[in-house]
């Protein structure tokens, strides 16, 4: 049993296909495969949301993508692309019933990876993403001036992933980046903001999940999903999911209310309770 906590667990490392990935694991039982945000590395997930997984009796599993952080290979922002880095995961761990997350971008990632590469993944837990297809709400612009600065302070996190309008969900973002912080050795390289920012200069669109593969699996799908967001998303509206209620026969959706872009980092326990009870009852 791997009872290290995230905010000191080591990384390891898989070669796959001609490249490294690396990845951390804590806890054990059930897996539950994280997929990294845009700009997101292993670093950047709140180590109270992975420990309260963990105690769950989840082994927990995130890792970074080809090319960024400390994985080798050719970095992509393509999520139809980015699917090879958790089938690779999966299949080389040998994992089996997985529960596949991904926040923002990386919901974009497990979402088409449930489209591409099914096998065995038993559920979707999906933090503050976007569902394909056009959307009846974009996002704010200040979502890309904040998102494409070289150093981000506490008050662009705030800002980014949080409701800074609430004086409980900026306490929650300072306790959040002090966890995230209290890891100081192992650290993974940030994303390089000359890879990043131009992936943002087109400012709000819709679709920003352009993937009607995608759409037409979860009209479809028998895989049990949820998604967990925040009643103020800057870049990812829950709006476009709740306008999809009927068409999308397997999601469940859980919205907190003063909360922004980063729901599972304000509510680490709960939002870890959540998935851990829709896992073992659907």
């Amino acid at each position: 049993m791997n009872m290290a906590s995230a905010a000191s667990a080591p990384t390891q490392y898989l070669a796959v296909d001609r490249r490294t990935l690396a990845y951390r694991s804590i806890g054990s039982g059930t897996p539950i495969v994280l997929c990294n945000r845009f700009r997101g590395v292993m670093d950047l997930w709140d180590p109270g949301f992975l420990d309260a997984l963990a105690a769950h009796g989840f082994r927990v599993i995130t890792f970074d993508y080809s090319g960024l952080g400390l994985s080798t290979g050719t970095p992509t922002y393509n999520p139809l692309e980015m699917t090879a880095d958790p089938r690779d995961l999966i299949a080389e761990l040998d994992l089996k019933d997985v529960v596949l997350g991904g926040w923002s971008l990386g919901g974009m990632v497990a979402q088409a990876t449930l489209a591409l590469h099914p096998s065995g993944i038993s559920h979707l837990a999906l933090l503050g993403t976007t569902p394909p297809g056009d959307l009846v709400r974009l996002a704010e612009q200040l979502f890309y001036d904040l998102a494409g600065r070289d150093n981000s302070t506490i008050e662009d996190i705030t800002a980014l992933f949080f409701e800074p309008r609430s004086a409980a969900s900026r306490e929650a973002a300072a306790c959040s980046q002090a966890r995230i912080e209290a890891r100081t050795e192992d650290l993974c390289p940030p994303v390089p903001v000359e890879f990043a920012r131009p992936l943002l200069a087109h400012g709000p669109k819709s679709p920003a999940f352009p993937a009607p593969l995608v759409l037409e699996m979860l009209k479809q799908t028998r895989v049990p999903i949820i998604h967990i967001g925040g009643d103020h998303d800057i870049i990812f509206p829950v709006e476009n999911w709740y306008a999809l209620n009927e068409v999308l026969p397997t999601v469940t959706l859980v919205t907190f209310p003063k909360s922004g872009h980063g729901p599972h980092h304000q509510h680490p326990k709960l939002s870890a309770d959540i998935i851990a009870s829709f896992v073992r009852n659907l």
